[in-house]
């Protein structure tokens, strides 16, 4: 009966023939040719692409593409301070005008140290301008000196007088003090070294015993020696024994001076010789030979003319000439010159004027007491008593290129 039942479901699966399936299969092509067609026809839709935040940029085929906006930049922080770091100590730049020191002797008309001044006793102008004294002290200190001595073949009188005044100065010197021996006639001799042993002074003069040349040519020797001492630190001295007269250098009165200028801490003191020849030569009618066969012509003009040059070098340095006429005179000349060195008053202050040009400047140093008007210096007695001041009269200032 089931076998039956099935018979009607069989015979309406069979219903559907070959040919029946084709067509169906024909028609659902043509279906799906038409609806493809239909979508050719239609624009194509390009898809809907939304732009990134922050896009600025221009349209291209795939839609834009994204320039970064520039963003406002913070302002450039400071440079910090460099830390301090610990044990390195701070380092500033500056510039300082250099310390002008300035040596002034305060003698009495007979030539007697006048003690007991003090640093508002003093006042300083440089180029007329008053300047603030800084540094000042008074010490019997050691000295180092250059005896500078004339000894050429000129005349006896002469070559004893020099030798005589080398031994006075020698005699005056303690062992603390430093000196040198140069002599000179056509060139300097270095005759001893600086040394402290006073028998080593003695012995280079002793050495002078015949001369070698006539020529006395005192600015080269001069010049060298200033040259050589400017390398030393500290206050110098050179002693000139000398009859000032200068026959043959290289350089000239101008040029000399001008060394003696830039020269720091250096003071000349020129011993002028030869004044008993001087004197008799001038009373016999021999002044064309008071210097040697050498220099026939030389005439009394000549020996004023160094008399003048010999004071200029002592002005511009602080120092003072001296003229001996008698050999007994030369002990208490070099005591008076010893007493002087050691028993200055050292003065410093910085310019008011700072510039480093090379100029040269003028120098005045006066006495003033405590309400600015000249101070008076009374004796034991009361009275008045006329002193004068040795001061150098101006200096070079240094020179810096820019």
């Amino acid at each position: 009966m089931l076998y039956k039942h099935l018979q009607p479901e069989k015979r309406r699966r069979r219903a559907f023939s070959p040919s029946m399936l084709l067509a169906l299969l024909m028609l659902g092509g043509v279906t799906l040719v038409t609806l493809h067609l239909k979508a050719q026809d239609q624009p194509a839709q390009k898809p809907q692409q939304e732009a990134p935040p922050e896009a600025g940029g221009p349209q291209t085929d795939i839609g834009p593409y994204a320039i970064p906006k520039k963003k406002e930049e913070p302002p450039e922080p400071r440079p910090e301070k460099p830390k301090k770091i610990e044990g390195m100590p701070d380092y500033s730049l500056r510039v300082d005008v250099p310390l002008v020191n300035v040596d002034v002797l305060v003698t009495t008309k007979d030539g007697q140290f006048v003690p007991g001044l003090k640093k508002e006793n003093f006042k300083v102008l440089e180029d007329g301008t008053p300047q603030t004294v800084t540094n000042f002290n008074t010490s019997e200190a050691p000295i180092t000196a250059v005896l500078l001595v004339e000894f050429a073949s000129t005349s006896y009188p002469i070559m004893v007088d020099a030798l005589n005044a080398g031994y006075s100065f020698a005699n005056g010197l303690k062992k603390e003090d430093w000196v040198a021996v140069v002599s000179y006639d056509m060139k300097p001799h270095m005759l001893t070294d600086f040394t402290q042993d006073k028998k080593a002074v003695f012995g280079a003069l002793n050495t002078l015993r015949i001369p070698g040349f006539a020529e006395t040519n005192l600015f080269d020797a001069l010049y060298d020696t200033l040259d050589r001492v400017d390398q030393i630190e500290g206050r110098k001295y050179v002693v000139l024994v000398t009859t000032g007269l200068d026959t043959f250098s290289k350089l000239n009165l101008d040029q000399i001076i001008k060394k003696v200028r830039a020269t720091h801490d250096v003071t000349i003191y020129p011993i002028s010789v030869g004044w008993a020849l001087r004197n008799y030569c001038e009373t016999h009618g021999c002044t064309g030979i008071s210097h040697g066969m050498a220099s026939l012509g030389m005439h009394q003009i000549d020996y004023l003319q160094a008399d003048n040059q010999l004071n200029t070098f002592a002005k511009l340095t602080g120092g003072k000439m001296y003229q001996p006429r008698f050999q007994a005179e030369l002990p208490e000349i070099f005591h008076n010159i010893l007493g002087d060195i050691r028993n200055q008053y050292n003065l410093g202050y910085r310019p008011s004027n700072p510039k480093l040009d090379g100029s040269y400047r003028k120098l005045k140093v006066e006495l003033v007491g405590p309400d600015g008007s000249p101070l008076k210096i009374h004796d034991q007695k009361g009275k008045d008593v006329k002193y004068q001041i040795i001061a150098r009269e101006g200096y070079t200032a240094k020179h810096v290129v820019e």
